[in-house]
């Protein structure tokens, strides 16, 4: 039996089988219908609809495209929203409430079938999710939650209660929990590769380690410039999320990115991963800071990611507290190996919702909150038909006012240490009482 070792590599365990590949230099264009500052998901969906609508495209990124978020993330395709039904329909009324919810229904829809259709080779497997409950009351709640997204939405939604838990999910730490079927998994490394793949078939120009450094207004449309020189464009549509920088102050202001991080184990034997995962599932937990995990696409793996309160470096701690996840979980994973850890930037805002906004003629389409493996292409497609004049197709429950400018900040993020200490604080209470 192997000691307990921090992780033996720092990168994605994602790119062992879809590598980063920098793409060959090419021509700057001195002109162009649009331009997608960003080339991760939102930026690419958004590039091929424009492109196959016949616009001329280029997306830019300052790093390697899709070495972001979209090569980092957990591949769960759960595009959820992190304020629940009660709390949007008490901001903004049960109509949009429920819209919203709706769309989450749609976009994952789209998703599966846009999966399908252009035949992206990306481990797709729709095997449901188990969301775990601490306490009685949690699970009453969440099952009432379940309920209504079974009768308003037509979602295969139910409640497990703890007594049929070890069917879904081989640990004793939530007291049941619910399941929701139209949740699944995907490689995020490889679904970005396939979805770069046919954006360049369709025309888009992708620029990668080309960043943009100032927009500006040129009469009826914009002078960019980028690293590689300048170029005029009729549109401009910015993608760029949890790597937002000063290019766009008026962003940066309102986009907080925060660091979530995952641990993947070494190969377990098949009877363990039996026993841990037995129907393969997504699983996440109803806490403000709690875990989220999966098998590996092969089935071979258990990948436990969470936030990382830290903002520098590479620290040892926040290792240390998804091993310790990860154990309390399943004890019998002990003294096995991990071996990768790495983190990745999502965006949060005020009000933790998706969006797409105008402002000074700039399209946005970002704010994914986490979930940016369903939000992000489908967000990058509506503004792409926002763009282009299509008002039906474009219409979209988070297209509306910006999110609310933080206070004090100008995009370093000094105060997420201490909030992230604060929620995990509220867990611990919130745990504490439904052990009473």
């Amino acid at each position: 039996m192997h000691a307990p070792t921090i992780a033996e590599k720092a990168t994605p365990y994602w790119w062992e089988a879809a590598p980063l590949t920098p793409l060959p230099e090419q021509p700057l264009p001195k002109r162009l219908d649009v331009l997608i500052v960003g080339a991760g998901y939102a930026g690419l969906a958004a590039g091929l609809m424009l492109a196959r609508e016949g616009r001329s495209v280029a997306a830019f990124d300052a790093m390697n495209p899709g070495e972001g978020a979209s090569t980092r993330n957990g591949g769960i395709t759960s595009g959820s929203i992190r304020p629940d039904y009660d709390t949007l329909a008490r901001r903004f009324g049960e109509e949009k409430a429920l819209a919203i919810e709706a769309e989450g229904k749609a976009a994952r829809e789209f998703l599966y079938d846009f999966i399908k259709t252009e035949g992206l080779t990306c481990d797709f497997q729709l095997v449901g999710q188990f969301k775990g409950a601490f306490g009685y009351e949690q699970y009453e709640a969440m099952g009432r939650s379940a309920e209504r997204l079974a009768k308003k939405l037509g979602i295969e939604a139910y409640a497990v209660p703890y007594a049929e838990q070890r069917k879904y999910i081989g640990t004793d730490v939530y007291r049941g929990g619910t399941v929701r079927m139209d949740i699944g998994g995907l490689h995020p490394a490889k679904f970005h590769a396939e979805l770069m793949r046919v954006a360049l078939a369709s025309g888009v120009a992708v620029h990668g380690g080309t960043p943009v450094t100032s927009i500006e207004r040129d009469g009826s449309g914009f002078r960019v410039v980028t690293s590689a020189g300048a170029l005029e464009a009729r549109q401009v549509l910015v993608c760029t999320n949890g790597y937002t920088d000063g290019v766009v102050p008026f962003l940066r202001r309102r986009l907080v990115p925060v660091r979530s991080r995952i641990i993947a184990t070494e190969e377990l034997a098949p009877e363990v991963m039996a026993r841990l995962m037995p129907k393969r599932m997504m699983i996440t937990e109803n806490r403000e800071v709690g875990f989220y995990y999966r098998p590996s696409p092969d089935g071979k793996r258990v990948l436990l990611g969470g936030r990382d309160s830290s903002r520098v470096g590479d620290p040892v701690a926040p290792k240390l507290l998804l091993r310790r996840g990860l154990v309390n979980l399943f004890p019998e994973l002990e003294n096995v190996r991990l071996s990768h850890s790495w983190f990745g930037n999502v965006a949060m805002n005020r009000d933790m919702i998706p969006r797409i906004f105008e402002k000074d003629g700039i399209v946005y389409a970002t704010g994914f909150c986490g979930s940016g493996v369903v939000w992000a292409p489908w967000i990058g497609m509506h503004a792409a038909h926002k763009l282009m004049g299509h008002e039906e197709r474009a219409r979209s429950a988070f297209d509306f006012r910006p999110p609310a400018f933080i206070p004090f900040y100008r995009g370093n993020p000094w105060f997420m240490p201490a909030f992230i200490q604060g929620y995990r604080m509220r867990d611990r209470i919130a745990m504490w009482r439904a052990s009473r």
